[in-house]
């Protein structure tokens, strides 16, 4: 079950919403418990015992790290987190890269072993990650130990943001389980949220995902300069308005139960370097490497030398973490590379240029990396960049290159005004000048939007969501 679904809008968030307000407040978390083990169990039923077991123990660790630190035991508390840790990431690394590991073997020595025929838990990064940040926190006493399992459980297994983020760490939503006050100013800002998240992810991911495809579908022979082009830009459109547009509806349906999660983008294909993008793409995954990682094995304290081992460590993890594949880790070794780079000295350059300059430089880069990240074959990714680059003698533009540019021009031109900042604006400049006029425009817009999603999910069969497989 997705977001982006019949089922969900109007069956399971409508009944959830109506239990959660119906019943006492001292049961809403028991009540968001087991309909958030019901949304997983949906797609992954027996992968429910795995996450329950997670949950139990970073929940004992936690216990266990508490009772240490207060009692002056730093060194058992030390062991004990070391064990949490080397759990969560032994149970995240046997189901998510024991075949990759395999295969690697395979290729390299010509083992011949078997393949373990498993399939990847749905949004084991997001809440591995997302549980061990509380056990950690514990430990450096960032947060207090939860002493409700339920609590803990509630907030492992939030629906909202389970199945792909953003990476909610403990210490921002700990008085929310248990303190939250949902009111009606919060709940009309999430279904806001939701519906104008969703519009991104129906209407313009799925979207640019057709086209994407339908690039991929055709032959060498039908191929151009521009069509490479044209593909990946469409590529570089759908995973942002799918990711984000997913995040959106996670932090609005956060706001309709009384949670306020961090936000996930800010409006990254508006940087103006790589550095800057970084800032604003994914922001808890790179917070979270931040926090857990980076600063904890020196961040940028002991010298440029250790500093650049610490992005090489940070970004080959961060490729890891999105998926079981070498393209992954050379995409996450690219993003270093580039942004030690600029660390030393680019950074220096680039501020010097114009600001357009700097857009095209960012975007540039950030185009071919999505390259990198799309193709899990290095043959296919390599021939898809040469191609780009005018190498194999495609012709520069031919037919099929036109047709489906004029058939796409007005979703490309709503892609590039939607993923700036102008919208919302926009908005803010219609509610400034009359406050009623502004409400009404957008309750109407939201209408329109929901009403063309959901007729647009009746109809359509295509609703892909391509952060499910990480």
């Amino acid at each position: 079950m997705v977001f982006s679904s019949i089922l969900f809008l109007t069956r399971f968030l409508p009944l959830v919403l109506a239990i959660y307000f119906i019943v006492p407040k001292r049961i809403r978390n028991l009540v968001l418990f087991l309909s958030s083990i019901l949304f997983y169990a949906w797609g992954e039923p027996i992968y429910i015992l795995l996450m329950c077991f997670t949950i139990t123990v970073d929940y004992v660790f936690g216990i266990i790290i508490n009772k240490q630190m207060g009692a002056g035991k730093k060194n058992g508390a030390k062991v004990s987190l070391a064990l949490a840790v080397v759990i969560n990431l032994l149970l995240l690394g046997f189901f998510k890269y024991a075949n990759f590991t395999i295969n690697t073997v395979n290729s390299l020595t010509g083992a011949g072993i078997a393949a373990i025929k498993l399939a990847l838990p749905i949004g084991i990064s997001f809440y591995t990650f997302q549980s061990l940040s509380y056990v950690i926190d514990v430990y450096r006493g960032d947060t207090k130990v939860q002493k409700s399992i339920l609590d803990f459980g509630t907030y492992v297994t939030l629906f909202p943001q389970l199945i792909a983020g953003p990476i909610v760490r403990y210490r921002t939503v700990a008085e929310e389980m248990q303190g939250r006050v949902e009111n009606k100013a919060d709940f009309a800002k999430g279904i806001s949220r939701f519906i104008f998240g969703l519009g991104k992810k129906v209407l313009l991911a799925n979207n640019a995902g057709l086209l994407w495809d339908s690039v991929n579908a055709l032959t060498n022979s039908q191929m151009s300069v521009g069509g490479f082009w044209l593909g990946i830009l469409a590529y570089t459109f759908q995973i942002y308005f799918d990711f984000s547009g997913y995040s959106d509806m996670a932090i609005g349906m956060g706001l309709m139960f009384g949670f306020h999660f961090d936000e996930n983008f800010n409006y990254p294909y508006m940087a103006k370097s790589i550095t800057e993008f970084w800032r604003r793409w994914h922001i808890s995954l790179s917070t979270w490497f931040k926090e857990y990682v980076y600063i904890p094995l020196g961040g940028n304290r002991a010298g440029i030398v250790k500093q650049i081992r610490n992005i090489i460590i940070v970004w080959m993890l961060t490729g890891f973490w999105h998926g079981a594949s070498w393209n992954f880790v050379a995409w996450g070794l690219y993003y270093g590379a580039i942004l030690i780079m600029e660390k030393i000295f680019l950074l220096r350059w680039i501020e010097k240029a114009p600001i357009f300059i700097r857009h095209i430089y960012t975007m540039l880069l950030v185009i071919v990396g999505w390259v990198l990240f799309s193709f899990d074959s290095f043959k296919k990714g390599a021939s898809f960049l040469a191609g780009m680059f005018g190498l194999g003698g495609y012709d520069i533009i031919n037919t099929e290159f036109i047709y489906l540019l004029l058939n796409n021009l007005s979703l490309i031109i709503i892609l590039i005004f939607a993923s700036t900042n102008l919208p919302k604006k926009c908005i803010e400049k219609v509610a400034s000048k009359e406050k009623m006029a502004g409400k009404f425009i957008n309750i109407v817009v939201l209408e329109i939007i929901f009403g063309i999603c959901v007729a647009y999910l009746v109809a359509a069969t295509y609703n892909p969501f391509l952060y499910f497989r990480f």
